[in-house]
């Protein structure tokens, strides 16, 4: 369990910095990565998206920021 949330976050995190170069600078570097092939492209979205989602429920069944209060 911990292992998938960590390789969910890594995704997350990596997906995030290739939207923040695409924000700030135009380059669509996860295209580019995926050498211009659409399909690819489109599921490593998918698979971002399953991450994200994946995340919020571990967060919401495990608690795990319960004992900071």
């Amino acid at each position: 369990m911990r292992l998938s949330c960590n390789l969910c976050i890594l995704i997350l995190v990596i997906l995030g910095i290739c939207g923040g170069v695409f924000a700030f600078s135009g380059f669509n570097l996860l295209l580019f990565l995926c050498f211009y092939n659409t399909v690819i492209y489109r599921s490593i979205l998918a698979i971002g998206l399953v991450s994200a989602l994946f995340t919020v429920y571990a967060l919401l069944v495990f608690k795990p920021f319960r004992g900071l209060k």
